[in-house]
């Protein structure tokens, strides 16, 4: 369901498109200014094939306006066979053939797979899961993320690589490792989470206090007490694990920056490619010292769900607040599902255009040639085992040719929004440790908020909870569970100064230890809200739901909200449900300072939701980038430098029209025509820029 906000709004959109120059700009996707802005790339992996075929795999790639390739990251064997015998004149040859065929080159740090010699040597190095087990050598990420002795060899392959290539002209960025994963429950993650935990409490009789550890008897007499399990444990444990593993995967990274930034040019960049929304880390903690951030984009279930997509493209570029690169992504299916869907013909191009439309800069696909062997033999391609291409290559070499010719109108552009959702992983953590409901799922409910507010707004920025709250007339906060004083004081301010808060169930439960907040919820913000939590029930059934937005029902979720201040107002209440909650408030807002304070008590259903999250765009004077655009068809803007860029994509199957706000220039027809509105196919795509 579409929120229509009227002919004045859409003005201001057009105002908006037109005036694009007084938006920040950001920077191209490398910060060589012989590249282009936007780079189409590949996974390719020289190392695996005779040298005899690298000239035509470039060539082919070259003919698809691929003009990027990611090499190296899991060539520790070829790179050192031996400890410390190391080999690059095959990794020199394969750099030097990509410049000639004019792409630019990442390199990626190969510690995600360390070499047999290695694991053999230094059994030490390997990591221990959570019930004692060791892993062993003929997979990947087998490594301690703890281990002083693997950090020193990482460390010492990181920094010959950057000898070699940290001024090679053709190399624009390193990535670090590849999706750091799994956390280590070896001896020295055990001493390390104990020290780290000393450090931070001073005394074990203050994190006794912090922890409530007089509960079951847990009191600790030494740091040295405390067990390390990743669930089932005290919550004040198990948040401060995270926040160990969060920091110790951030240690890893300096470890490799370390070794690379003096030997490097300052315009290659350090990343790393992280996934989505896991969150086995704090994904703002491990980018803290990282250049840009960048993702691996696979469809996370047995469908593309673009909205879900979407807010991943959205949750990547809120870790730096800036573009960002897809560093992999499907070329049709990948091979680790139960059932690997292929994509329909039409929607590889639709993600790109899609990965581009909400800040990335560079969309790389994983991977360009079938294996001959190895564990993802099935996975998709752009090219068989023989070397040639397989029937998406055509698809992709479109989306090559269009990048070309779109490149240079979206050259310092990027997303802009007025509207925030904040993703909180100390919340989504707690909430997961006790769910209470087994369907309460921390990332479906951010889906479920950011799939009306995206719909409806056409643009969401996700950041973090501590992230600059200025510029956005609406901050959405769906379960922010873990609700310290200082981010509850920051939340205030915003709202004071004249911006929208909402706030959705379970939110100001728990303080920064997650213990329980003294005030009920939502905690420090219960005397601003002028009302409060006074119990909250899970359910498997539906409550009925009735207020000023609508009516409908809520599930898995529902709060009795009381309301003590004169001037809060009661939004809607629940129906005939259990007794408790009988005509008792389930949304309150008030008025404070020159904003409000929203909370939503209930998991709302999707249609209630959307008429909710209509109500409050609207009261907050959000208007749509294009008004009235059909259902199923998503509307990007990147703004900067000047220029305005609309990206349409019709995720449907069939034909949809589309009138734009003004007479815009169309850049993927010859001629570039000028267009007052656009008709696209299924999984069509228009790039439109202002006059």
């Amino acid at each position: 369901m579409k929120s229509r906000f009227g002919f004045l709004a859409a003005g201001a959109i057009i105002a908006l498109l037109s005036f694009g120059a007084d938006l920040p700009a950001v920077a191209q996707a490398t910060a060589f200014s012989d590249r282009p802005a936007i780079l189409l790339g590949a996974a390719w992996y020289p190392e695996q094939w005779p040298e005899t075929q690298w000239d035509a795999d470039l060539s082919r790639m070259e003919a698809a306006h691929i003009n990027l390739v990611r090499i190296a990251e899991f060539a520790w064997s070829a790179m050192e066979p031996s400890e410390g015998q190391f080999r690059f004149e095959w990794l020199d040859r394969a750099i030097a053939l990509a410049e000639k065929h004019h792409m630019s080159v990442v390199l990626g740090t190969p510690t995600a797979a360390p070499p047999a010699w290695l694991t053999t040597k230094y059994p030490d190095t390997l990591r221990v899961d959570e019930n004692g087990v060791r892993a062993e050598h003929g997979n990947r990420q087998q490594f301690s993320f703890t281990s002083p002795r693997y950090r020193t060899l990482a460390h010492a392959i990181a920094e010959k690589m950057a000898e070699r290539y940290g001024h090679n002209p053709n190399v624009v960025g390193w990535q670090l490792d590849n999706e750091y994963a799994q956390a280590s429950f070896d001896p020295e993650s055990k001493a390390r989470f104990h020290e780290w935990l000393r450090k931070k409490y001073g005394s074990i009789e203050n994190l006794n206090n912090r922890w409530t550890t007089a509960y079951w008897s847990q009191t600790y007499d030494s740091f040295d007490e405390i067990p390390v399990r990743p669930e089932k444990e005290n919550p004040g444990l198990l948040l401060d694990w995270k926040r160990f593993v969060s920091d110790t995967w951030k240690s890893y990274s300096e470890n490799q920056i370390g070794a690379i930034r003096p030997l490097a040019d300052k315009r290659q960049f350090i990343t790393t490619n992280t996934m989505g929304w896991f969150a086995g880390f704090d994904e703002y903690v491990v980018h803290s010292n990282l250049d840009i951030a960048a993702w691996d984009d696979y469809v996370g279930g047995e469908h593309y769900d673009y909205f879900d997509n979407g807010a991943r493209h959205d949750l990547t570029r809120g870790f730096k607040n800036r573009n960002f690169w897809v560093m992999e992504t499907q070329p049709g299916f990948v091979n680790w599902k139960r059932t690997n869907s292929s994509l329909a013909r039409g929607q590889v191009r639709d993600m790109a255009w899609q990965a581009i439309g909400h800040g990335a800069d560079a969309v790389a696909y994983w991977q360009w040639r079938s294996a001959q062997n190895g564990q993802e033999q099935y996975h998709g391609v752009l090219a068989g085992a023989d070397g040639t291409p397989v029937p998406v290559y055509a698809e992709v070499q479109q989306v090559g040719e269009e990048f070309a010719k779109a490149s240079k109108a979206l050259a310092g552009t990027s997303p802009q929004s007025s509207v925030a959702l904040i993703n909180d992983y100390d919340s989504r953590w707690a909430v997961d440790f006790q769910r209470h409901s087994g369907n309460f799922d921390p990332v479906v409910e951010m889906v479920a908020f950011y799939k009306p507010l995206r719909d409806q707004s056409q643009a969401v920025d996700v950041i973090s909870a501590r992230a600059p709250l200025t510029g956005y007339k609406l901050v959405v906060a769906p379960a922010l569970n873990v609700l310290p004083k200082d981010v509850a004081d920051r939340l205030l301010a915003y709202v004071q100064a004249g911006g929208n808060l909402v706030l959705g169930p379970r939110s100001g439960m728990k303080d920064e230890y997650n213990a329980l907040n003294i005030q009920r919820q939502p905690g420090p913000l219960a005397a601003a809200l002028g009302g409060r939590v006074e119990q909250f029930y899970a359910f498997e059934d539906k409550v009925p739901v009735e207020g000023e937005f609508g009516s409908g029902a809520a599930s898995v979720w529902a709060e009795q909200l009381s309301v003590s201040a004169p001037d809060a107002r009661v939004l809607a209440r629940y129906g005939a449900s259990n007794g408790w909650l009988d005509n008792q408030p389930a949304v309150i807002t008030r008025r404070v300072g020159k904003g409000s304070i929203t909370y939503v008590g209930a998991w709302l259903d999707e249609d209630l939701l959307a008429k909710l999250t209509s109500f409050l765009l609207n009261r907050s004077g959000v208007a749509p980038i294009v008004p009235n655009a059909p259902d199923g068809v998503e509307v990007c803007l990147r703004t900067g430098k000047g220029r305005a860029v609309l990206i349409l994509i019709n995720h449907n199957m069939t034909e949809v029209n589309i009138t734009l706000p003004h007479v815009m220039t169309d850049l993927l027809v010859a001629g570039k025509a000028e267009r007052n509105s656009v008709g696209l196919p299924g999984y069509g795509v228009a790039v439109l820029e202002s006059k």
